[in-house]
């Protein structure tokens, strides 16, 4: 197998999530799979790989160049590498299952921190360079943000997440490390740090005799266990600060940044916080500071963003440095803050104008470096104070394509998603320049022919570029296809065609030469989705044949759809297109295949040879196009082979330009490459990976060296080149490019000359195409390829933008036909556009003339559409929306009913008594009475069971009082008196003992325990089942009560009923018309009326079925068949007359008196002296009758209305007596009321005193678990502290050996060097003790670390014994060796000497490591010693539990039932009845009657002293008054010496009548002004009616030229028709044929006027007869 390697070539790409120094001038990051260093002088790039796919967590460690970074799989591994080795040191292996999300390095030391995602959330902390696990720790759920050492001591650790922060710190006993959790409060968003409050030990136990002993909250809520610990009230949770960045002091301090843009100084020792505030500025500095703000707000208005307050900017990273703290944030701008104390001095470094999101210091401290979101980075050298220097301008979106600029060998450009082009060096990925869109990108495409560049845009723009500088390329062109979005660019290999493919279907073939303005040559519409599209020329024909891969849905199958472009196309296009720019189906000779398998991909070989990437499983099938792979359907194509892939998800293909190697990429992100021959493997690469999408794209080069690969969304672009291959390969795929080259060459040079000789294309910041913004053209909807035309003017409605008025090349031509169309067809147009009008008015005319017929013969207003179609269409939808309505109506309705029976399921049928109310007829009362529901199975068993068990208990207690009365025989008869007397007050009393009066309102007191025998748990259980009994029966004794009144109320409705109808009678015979009183009974009192819906309650019209409609119509009939029936009797003549003559009736009855009336005789119209006696006489008889008449209808009147008045009066009484025991049942119902309280307070005590003591139980259990856990933590501890007392004991054997063996050591120099002379021996003695200085590294003595001063660990002695031991070499050298010594004697001395040190070194680490295990062992006790104290408070608080629980069954609530007046408090507070003592009622009578009778004495003494003062006061008021009389004079009199005299006080003073002469000069002056007031309104007036009469003259001679204007439009129209018509006919023809049409229709009315006069006589003969029969039938009429 043949490799492919990426360090051959090269990595591009940009992750903003982790930066790193690796040393002072290499910077590094992940990205991808890949980790990229950055030489900061040179700008070159050199990559390390991942072994097993992405990079997940990242870190770097300066100072001693190593990285950290984990892989992505399933139990990921941490790799230590170290630069610029790039070798692997260690594998760090943990527990880790998914992934780990943050790593840290320790400042100094082999210590890295690191914390994985779920499920583990672990944090743990390794000794990477002996590969062990030091300690780990796991905190379930958190999700952490950032992680960091204290360079000042690894052993604190850092570890913050979104809103809290938490101080790790690392104890360690000799080889074993524990982790102990430090959390830190954080302020609120008000800037306060509330004191910690520990709601599980409250500070008090505050006693209440009542409320009961303060619980905890987590006793109260009823929780038991570690959630009683941990829990926190609603109400008490507040939201802290949200930290964003955080860094480390020199004096072990943190500083950290959080959202609400606030700057907080954290101890990491006493975790305490603070809060920096700044530092007031001069008021220069402030005015600077405020026209500096305001600049900047305005800066950013006019950028369309929300302006933004520096004064608290929000900071996303810190560095710390000696100076002070750099920060930065989201306003792009580096500030610099000077701290003293708790305020801070800010100044501005730097502006970048991006979002900071990371700043990253040197490790020698003399750079920063800032990372911008949008994927700039910036150095800043704090030393020099200059203005940040770009270093790398990286694009923070994904790649999307990459290509090989021809002629392939030399450069490549790529884009990405957001539009900016990069051209970039193939032998090194050196970035040459770029060039921003600003267009959201879709396809990108190098042209063979050219050095020019097609992108694609979501828009349907194809913008060209201009590369044959690549230094600086220029858009030169832009073609608007369409609005569909381009998904893909394509070239043929000559760079002849290219070819576009968009959305619904669209392909569009453009001329791919520059010299033709890349014109746009015609498109192509397939019907099913497209897939995929490759291109395959054939050199011999000179033709290029398109394949596109679709997918048909039908079938879950392939299809493939080739068409042939030939050269013709682009020399005569208007032979192959149609007018519409749509290619002609005959030229392109468009072939169809159908596979047998769905594919994802597919690319052809000059041989009819397909290979398809399968969608539906893991393999590659192979078809060759031939009539010998089809199946019996003669449709579908079998797979000649397949190839099995070792990728999932779904993938594509790529094919080689020699056609000799086929790429196969998917989501897993491996490159496969097989032989297109064989289908054998010849290399594979793991360039990406799953986790970031896999491959989005990948290109060979025309000569096969290089191979282009790009990400999903991991924003990588990689360039592969051949590591090994064989030579055979490279030798076919270099000959092919040269000869494609030999081909290309002259077209190339040509097409650079066209491409370099056109303008550059200005983007027009005027066009609205330009500024709007990609995101609405991501919202707006596809629209469909269909034309829509208008009727009239015929415009273009879905071929324009929707948002811009640019008009795409589709839309043109369609304008172009369609204007073509409308010059051809424009008189026809114009003949169908009159004859619509004609319609249109025929129309309207017939609307018009429907309006005015009867309703029976009115049309629907649809029925005059003529558009038939369109109206089903709209019926059948309106038919459809009425199904849906109705069915969502249904559903409503049936959720309503169901709600309605399960609402009255559980409160109407559930109840055995309903509620109702009973009403007064003429009061405003009303009484209810009490819904009650029945006593459940469960509920009757538990009262039987009570009643047995009192039972029993009482039968057990008569037998306790018989013994006791045996036994109290021999009492003295004086003792028996006074138990007498007692019982009888127990008698008295027995209704304030008891608590209620239950007992006089049906419930029974009897079987109630004593309220001060309520001592256990089961008693007070059994008293509230007894209590609620007793409240059921007291309810229902009242609802029988409540029944008995309501049928009363029913039988009396019925009788006032009965005398009403008497009422309405008479009232109908005294014609009187008055309302009378009617009673009913209400909803409420018969609640069964409101659970029946009436038909009069629904307003709204009833929707009926079909077998509904049908009963309706048949009871109609039914109905109008009743009516004739009675219209037919009506009609009898026999009845009729005698409801006329006698109403009806044969007999007269006494009631119809009031109804008779004697007739007036017949003469009574003659005057009467024209009377005889006989009529006389008549007419005295008359007068007679009708006078008795009268009398008798008199006399009847006043019985009715006696009659009347008795009748009313009985149903006033009647209601009166029903009210008045309605208000009887309103006082026993709030007397039932009031014992119901007084039992429900009881039951209310008792459940409260049950619920105290299961709060009480609650917290003795949860003390009880916590207790547990602290003495499993003490024996924990207790074991820990012997383990460590036993390790510092060994421990402490060994340092004394080690101080031993170093006193030997220094004893035997002395042995051993003795036989020296003395001055030798000085002499090394003195250079036995002389030590060199401890050698500092490099990075310690730079004065620009703030952290070279940090304390060393034990490790850090144990490591500096090498460094010490090469200073030694400068002193053992024979330099200092001592004049007259002997070397060999030099030499023994130098390893004495070394022993020595070394010996020294090890006591002092021995030292070091015996102090922190005494600290270790401390701090244990200390911990030991805190938790004994806790256990004993647990006891104690138990103790103090158990107490509290004996006094609240011992000290019971007890109910007294006193009369009103008889106790009264001043204050709520409960006295203390501890010492208080029963007595009789009568001595406190006594002793308030003696109290009273002095009380009324000192009130008569109290009223004499009050009124006697009260003449005082009077007195001294009076006197006070007289005084200020005398000072009011006294003024008074001097005002009126010192008083100036004018003439208007000289004529006030002279003239008698000053007011009237005043007066009269008012007045003259009012009538002055009201005569010029009147006549500046009759002049008014007199304009307002000549402005009145002038308007409307002008409006009545505008209305009249208007008319006359009209008459001589309709004249000129009429005249100009008559003319025509008469020019187009014989006007003599004519007037002969007006004339004899006139002439019958003359002798038409003649006879229908003859008609009219015959038909007037008969009608005048038959009403003759009518009027003659009338007469003769009712001769009284």
């Amino acid at each position: 197998m043949t490799v492919l390697c990426a360090p051959s070539g090269w990595v591009q790409g940009f992750s903003n999530k982790n930066f790193g120094f690796i040393n002072n001038q290499t910077v590094c990051y992940p990205c991808g799979n890949y980790i990229l260093f950055l030489d900061i002088e040179t700008k070159k790039t050199t990559v390390l790989q991942c072994p097993t796919g992405q990079v997940g967590a990242f870190a770097a460690n300066g100072n001693s160049q190593v990285l950290a970074f984990s892989d992505r799989k399933l139990n990921p591994t941490i790799y230590i590498y170290n630069f610029p080795e790039l070798s692997k040191l260690t594998e760090l292996k943990g527990k880790a299952q998914l992934d780990y999300t943050l790593l840290a390095f320790s400042f100094t030391g082999p210590y890295l921190a690191s914390y994985s995602s779920v499920p583990e959330f672990v944090l743990s902390v390794w000794n990477w360079q002996e590969n062990i696990l030091l300690c780990s720790e796991s905190q379930p759920g958190v999700t952490a943000t950032s992680l960091s050492f204290n360079p000042m001591n690894w052993q604190q650790l850092c570890f913050v997440n979104e809103s809290s922060i938490t101080i790790w710190h690392i104890e360690r006993n000799n080889d074993e490390h524990h982790l102990k959790q430090n959390p830190v409060k954080l302020p609120d968003g008000q800037e306060s740090v509330s004191p910690h409050k520990d709601l599980f030990f409250p500070v008090s136990h505050s006693e209440d005799p009542y409320h009961g002993p303060d619980l905890p909250v987590s006793a109260i809520a009823g929780l038991v266990g570690d959630e009683a610990e941990t829990f926190v009230p609603r109400n008490d949770i507040k939201s802290s600060v949200h930290p964003t960045a955080h860094c480390w002091t020199a004096a072990s301090e943190m500083y950290m940044g959080c959202k609400e843009g606030y700057v907080l100084a954290i101890d990491a020792e006493t975790c305490s916080v603070s809060i920096l505030q700044q530092k007031p500025l001069p008021e220069y500095m402030r005015k600077i500071s405020d026209v500096v703000s305001y600049v900047r707000r305005e800066a950013q208005k006019k950028k369309g963003g929300k302006p933004k307050d520096l004064q608290k900017p929000v900071l996303f990273a810190m560095v710390f440095c000696n100076e002070g703290l750099y920060a930065a944030g989201s306003e792009g701008i580096l500030f610099f803050y000077h701290i003293k104390g708790l305020q801070y001095e800010m100044k501005i470094c730097a502006n970048v104008l991006q979002p900071i999101s990371g700043l990253i210091v040197s490790p020698d401290y003399t750079m920063l470096l800032l990372v911008t979101v949008q994927g700039t980075i910036y150095t800043y050298k704090p030393a020099h104070s200059g203005e940040a220097v770009k270093l790398l301008d990286a694009c923070s979106s994904c790649f999307l394509a990459a290509d090989f600029l021809t002629p392939g060998n030399k450069y490549c450009v790529s884009v990405t998603i957001s539009g900016e082009v990069q051209v970039w060096f193939l032998e090194d990925g050196t970035c040459l320049s770029k060039l921003n869109l600003d267009i959201e990108a879709t396809a990108m495409a190098c042209c063979p022919s050219s050095n020019s560049v097609a992108v694609g845009a979501r828009r349907g723009q194809i913008y060209f570029l201009d590369v044959t500088k690549v230094e600086a390329p220029r858009v030169v062109h832009r073609i608007f296809l369409s609005e569909f979005p381009v998904l893909s660019l394509h070239y043929d290999q000559t760079g002849q065609f290219l070819i576009a493919r968009a959305t619904e279907g669209h392909i569009f073939i453009l001329d791919a030469r520059p010299s033709k303005l890349f014109q746009v040559l015609g498109y192509e519409v397939l019907s099913d989705e497209v897939l995929g599209l490759s291109v395959v020329s054939d050199f011999e024909n000179n033709l290029v044949e398109v394949v596109v891969l679709l997918n048909v849905a039908e079938t879950q199958r392939a299809r493939l759809e080739i068409f042939c472009l030939s050269s013709a196309l682009t020399t005569d296009n208007d032979k192959y297109v149609n007018e519409q720019g749509m290619l002609n189906a005959s030229a392109i000779r468009k072939e169809q295949y159908d596979l047998d398998y769905p594919l994802s991909s597919a690319v052809r070989l000059k041989d009819n040879t397909v290979y398809g990437y399968c969608s539906c499983a893991p393999f590659i099938c192979k078809y060759r196009l031939s009539k010998e792979n089809i199946l019996e359907d003669t449709s579908v194509f079998l797979s000649e082979k397949r190839t099995p892939s070792n990728q999932f998800g779904p993938g594509f293909l790529c094919l080689s330009p020699n056609g000799r190697w086929l790429a196969s990429a998917a989501k897993d992100g491996v490159l496969f490459i097989y032989h297109t021959f064989t289908m054998d493997i010849l290399a594979q690469k793991h360039c990406h990976s799953y986790q970031g999408g896999g491959i989005r794209s990948m290109v060979f080069s025309l000569d096969g060296k290089f191979i282009l690969v790009n990400g999903e969304n991991d924003g990588v672009l990689v360039c592969l080149k051949w590591k090994k291959i064989n030579n055979i390969e490279v030798k076919e795929a270099v000959y092919h490019w040269h000869s494609l080259l030999a081909i290309l060459n002259k077209s190339t040079l040509n097409e650079n000359v066209a491409l370099k000789s056109m303008a550059e294309w200005q983007f027009d910041p005027e066009s609205t195409s330009e500024a709007l913004p990609e995101e609405k053209f991501k919202e707006a909807p596809l629209k469909s390829s269909d034309v829509e035309v208008t009727g009239e003017d015929g415009n273009v409605t879905s071929w324009y933008s929707a948002s811009t008025d640019e008009v795409t090349w589709i839309g043109q031509k369609i304008k172009k036909v369609i204007r073509e169309e409308s010059q051809r067809f424009a008189n026809q147009k114009k003949e169908l556009q009159m004859g619509i009008k004609k319609l249109h008015n025929t129309i309207q005319k017939m609307m018009r003339e429907n309006e005015q017929v009867p309703d029976i013969e009115k049309l629907e207003q649809q029925e005059f559409s003529l558009d038939v179609e369109e109206l089903e269409r709209a019926q059948a939808e309106a038919e459809q929306e009425v199904a849906r309505v109705r069915k969502e109506i249904e559903m409503e309705n049936l959720a309503n009913r169901y709600l309605q029976n399960v609402i009255k399921h559980e409160c109407w049928d559930a109840m055995c008594v309903k509620g109702r109310a009973v009403k007064c007829f003429r009061m405003a009362c009303e009484v209810r009475n009490y819904p009650l529901k029945e006593h459940s199975e469960e509920e009757v068993e538990t009262l039987e069971k009570v009643l047995r068990l009192k039972k029993i208990e009482t039968a057990d207690l008569e037998v306790h009082k018989t013994n006791l009365e045996i036994e109290s025989e021999i009492v003295s008869s004086k003792e028996e008196g006074e138990k007498a007397e007692e019982a009888m007050a127990d008698d008295s009393a027995s209704y304030c003992l008891t608590g209620s009066l239950s007992s006089q309102y049906g419930g029974d007191t009897s079987i109630l325990y004593r309220q001060w025998d309520l001592h256990t748990r089961e008693q007070k259980v059994n008293q509230i089942v007894l209590l609620k009994d007793i409240i059921y029966k007291v309810k229902t004794a009242f609802n029988k009560e409540f029944d008995i009144v309501a049928r009363q109320k029913e039988q009396e409705i019925a009788r006032v009923k009965e005398r009403n109808l008497r009422i309405r009678e008479i009232l109908a015979q005294l014609e009187l018309q008055m309302e009378v009183w009617e009673p009913a009974l209400t909803d409420e009192e018969i609640p069964d009326q409101a659970l029946t819906v009436q038909d009069s309650e629904i307003k709204v019209e009833k929707y009926l079925t079909q077998q509904e409609r049908e009963k309706a119509e048949m009871l109609a009939k039914l109905e109008m068949e009743r009516r004739l029936a009675a219209t037919v009797i009506k009609d009898n003549e026999r009845l009729r007359a005698l409801n006329d003559m006698m109403g009806g009736v044969l007999e007269v009855k006494k009631e119809d008196i009031l109804k008779m009336d004697i007739p007036p005789p017949p003469f009574i119209s003659k005057p009467e002296d024209v009377w005889n006696d006989e009529e006389k006489e008549i007419f005295r008889e008359h007068a007679k009758k009708v006078k008795e008449l009268n009398e008798e209808k008199e006399k009847y009147k006043r019985t009715l209305k006696n009659e009347l008045k008795k009748l009313e009066a009985s149903i006033q009484e009647i209601t009166q007596n029903f009210d008045e025991t309605v208000c009887k049942l309103s006082e026993r119902k709030v007397k039932s009321e009031m014992v119901v309280y007084q039992e429900e307070l009881k039951i209310v005590n008792l459940v409260y005193a049950l619920l105290l003591d299961e709060e009480l139980d609650t917290r003795k259990a949860g003390l009880r678990n916590f207790l547990t856990k602290k003495e499993k933590e003490k024996v924990k501890t207790a074991r820990m502290i012997q383990t460590s007392k036993n390790k510092i004991e060994a421990y402490v054997d060994s340092y004394e050996n080690a101080i031993a063996e170093e006193k030997n050591l220094e004893c035997g120099f002395t042995k051993e060097f003795a036989d020296l002379p003395a001055n030798l021996l000085d002499e090394l003695s003195q250079l036995y003790s002389h030590r060199p200085k401890t050698p500092k590294t490099e990075m310690l003595l730079d004065t620009a670390n703030p952290y070279g001063g940090c304390s060393g660990s034990a490790e850090d002695y144990q490591g500096a014994l090498t460094p010490l031991m090469k200073a030694m070499d400068e002193l053992d050298s024979p330099e200092h060796m001592p004049h007259g010594l002997d070397p060999s004697i030099w030499e023994r001395f130098c390893l004495a000497r070394r022993n020595k040190i070394q010996s020294e070194e090890l006591v002092k680490w021995k030292a070091l490591r015996l102090a922190e295990m005494q600290a270790f062992l401390q701090r244990r006790m200390d911990d030991n010693e805190k938790i004994t104290s806790e256990i004993e408070n647990i006891f104690q608080e138990l103790t103090w539990l158990q107490e509290e629980k004996v006094k609240l069954q011992l000290n019971l609530t007890v109910q007294f039932l006193l009369k009103q007046g008889q106790v009264e408090l001043e204050s709520a507070d409960i006295p203390d009845y501890t010492d208080a003592v029963l007595i009789n009622k009568s001595v406190i009578e006594e002793l308030n009657c003696s109290i009273m009778a002095q009380g009324e004495k000192k009130i008569a003494s109290m009223m004499e002293c009050k009124d006697f003062s009260k003449g005082i006061f009077q007195l001294e008021w009076e006197h006070k008054k007289m005084r200020m009389q005398i000072e009011d004079l006294q003024q008074k009199a001097q005002d009126i010496v010192t008083l100036p005299i004018s003439k208007d006080r000289q004529l006030f003073l002279t003239v008698l009548n000053y007011d009237s002469r005043i007066a009269h000069q008012i007045s003259m002056m009012e009538q002055t002004l009201g005569i010029m007031d009147k006549l500046h309104k009759k002049n008014v007036k007199n304009c307002q009616k000549r402005i009145e009469e002038l308007e409307k003259c002008i409006s009545s001679k505008e209305r009249a030229n208007y008319e006359l204007s009209l008459e001589l439009r309709e004249m000129l129209v009429s005249v100009s028709e008559r003319r025509h018509v008469l020019e187009a006919a014989d006007p003599q023809h004519v007037s002969e044929k007006v004339a004899k049409q006139r002439y019958q229709e003359i002798l038409k009315q003649k006879h229908l006027r003859g008609l009219v006069k015959e038909q007037e006589e008969q009608l005048e003969i038959l009403q003759a007869e009518v009027e003659r029969l009338r007469s003769r039938m009712f001769p009284i009429l």
